[in-house]
């Protein structure tokens, strides 16, 4: 399988519901590497690699987050892979 690695940024009702917390627990079952962290604007902004089906399940996950988030929209550009070791919150 090919390695795939994006950015996301996540848009909505996502700070202070555990946002980070679920996504990394997403990206664990997944089997993505990467990090999650808060941005001053609201934002949730993330970057993940892994196997390219495994990437793919986790955006989709994140486009829905945990049910007491609440996501307006995301926003996922392709990047390079950087070889993260598991996925860590920041």
């Amino acid at each position: 399988m090919s390695e795939k690695a994006v950015s996301i940024t996540v848009y909505g009702k996502v700070q202070g519901v555990g946002f980070r917390y679920h996504t990394r627990k997403a990206a664990q079952r997944f089997g993505v590497n990467g990090f999650v962290k808060n941005q001053v604007n609201g934002t949730v902004y993330v970057e993940a690699e892994g196997d390219e089906l495994a990437v793919d399940l986790f955006c989709e996950w994140c486009k829905k987050g945990p049910d007491w988030a609440r996501v307006d929209r995301i926003n996922i550009c392709d990047a390079g892979v950087k070889d993260y070791s598991g996925f860590e919150i920041r």
